[in-house]
């Protein structure tokens, strides 16, 4: 019960920040260290811009920014629903554990989504 106590207080601050300090201001977030040391965008690039536009309301902005992100916060919601309920005592009648076939297809999808967006010409996956 405490590290969920913990991760929730810790989710909700992190979420606090990100949605009143802009990460479109420079100087307040640190740049991510794959771009800097690359030049090429990362799976997570533009994840704390579209977690800012969605605490705002602004799904498309969000989507623009990193579409995996959007996609995968709903899982990560569910999942943390889902950690609570099962300390609680509540059975959800879902397994505890992730089959192993999905972790792969999300490994896959992070996979596939960093290489898409650093193709030449395919700007619309890239988080400027």
């Amino acid at each position: 019960m405490p590290s969920f106590l913990a991760v929730t207080v810790a989710g909700a601050a992190a979420t606090l920040v990100v949605a009143t300090v802009s990460p479109e201001e420079p100087g307040h977030y640190p740049t991510c260290p794959f771009l800097a040391l690359t030049g090429a965008w990362c799976p997570g690039c533009g994840s704390l811009r579209a977690l800012h536009a969605l605490a705002q309301g602004d799904v498309v902005t969000a989507w623009q920014r990193n579409p995996l992100a959007v996609v995968l916060l709903p899982l990560v919601a569910l999942a943390w629903v889902a950690w609570g309920l099962r300390i609680a005592g509540r059975d959800i009648g879902h397994p505890t554990r992730i089959p192993v076939r999905w972790l792969w297809a999300l490994v896959v999808a992070v996979l596939v989504f960093w290489a898409a967006r650093n193709i030449p010409g395919w700007t619309w996956l890239s988080p400027a």
